[in-house]
């Protein structure tokens, strides 16, 4: 079967090695995952998550009437934090993740990539898109990377239309550099091809898949004191691990319509 996770951590590495504005990248601080996307389905191609993000500042939830808009009752107080998540002795700093099979049937054909890459053939859409998660990654590593406008003035979203155009620029610097083609030839297959040509398609996951490291709220242990008298909701408990190791990482098959694991505990590589 084709390890299609290892594949796209291999060329995200060729991709670093390659790409001036991208060397700062420490691929072994970064953990390539598959989660469950079906082909045609809305949703993101791939996902960059930060495991750098400090604690949070103390805060609550509250709710309102609809009608007077006061307040009626709040929860705990609490902290938000980000599990930490460590192979061998190295902690990491990101994930990525990876939709399968809807990124393996990803095409320029339709989308709003295909201004950047006249010419081109279709598979070079998955190419963007593993830069673009690249990209994602700050070079403070103080989280998801801060896009700035034309002007220079920070953006309110993740993207920009110069986020898109740079991500085109590194695409093509990396073609330019002449790689190896065998660094990207499962690029240029789909989904049905490749599980027919290998015999399966698997990728890394966690072992409480489809759930992954997230981000988790931490009631504090001393509650301040309230004044008023509204009832206070009981924060419910995470019930993800606080800490992940290579015990948590699973390989499991994907399919047109699901998946299933294969193995658990320690890290398996299909060819």
């Amino acid at each position: 079967m084709i390890n299609y996770t290892d594949r796209i951590a291999h060329l995200m590495a060729d991709v670093v090695s390659r790409v001036d504005a991208l060397s700062f990248i420490d691929v072994s601080s970064v953990l390539v995952f598959a989660r469950f996307g079906r082909s045609g389905a809305e949703g993101a191609y791939a996902t960059c998550h930060s495991l750098n993000l400090p604690t949070s500042e103390p805060g609550y939830y509250f709710w309102r009437d609809r009608e007077t808009g006061r307040m009626t009752r709040r929860s705990e107080w609490f902290v938000t934090k980000t599990p930490q998540v460590v192979l061998g002795a190295k902690r990491l700093d990101y994930l990525i993740s990876f939709s399968l099979p809807r990124f393996c049937d990803q095409t320029l054909g339709g989308s709003r990539k295909h201004v950047y890459y006249p010419g081109h053939e279709p598979w070079v859409a998955k190419l963007d898109t593993v830069v673009h998660e690249l990209y994602h990654i700050d070079p403070e590593d103080a989280g998801i990377r801060r896009v700035e406008s034309a002007d220079g003035v920070p953006a309110g979203r993740c993207h920009s239309p110069e986020f898109f155009e740079h991500v085109a620029e590194f695409v093509h610097a990396y073609l330019a550099s002449r790689p190896n083609p065998e660094m990207f030839e499962f690029l240029k297959h789909d989904f049905a091809t490749l599980d027919q040509r290998f015999g399966g398609v698997v990728g890394t996951t966690f072992r409480n898949f489809p759930s992954f490291p997230q981000r988790y709220p931490e009631p504090l242990r001393t509650q301040p004191v309230d004044s008023t008298s509204l009832r206070v909701v009981a924060l419910k408990r995470a019930s993800q691990p606080e800490r992940y190791t290579e015990d948590d990482l699973c390989i499991r098959q994907f399919l047109e319509n699901g998946c299933r694991r294969l193995t658990c505990k320690g890290r398996h590589r299909a060819a």
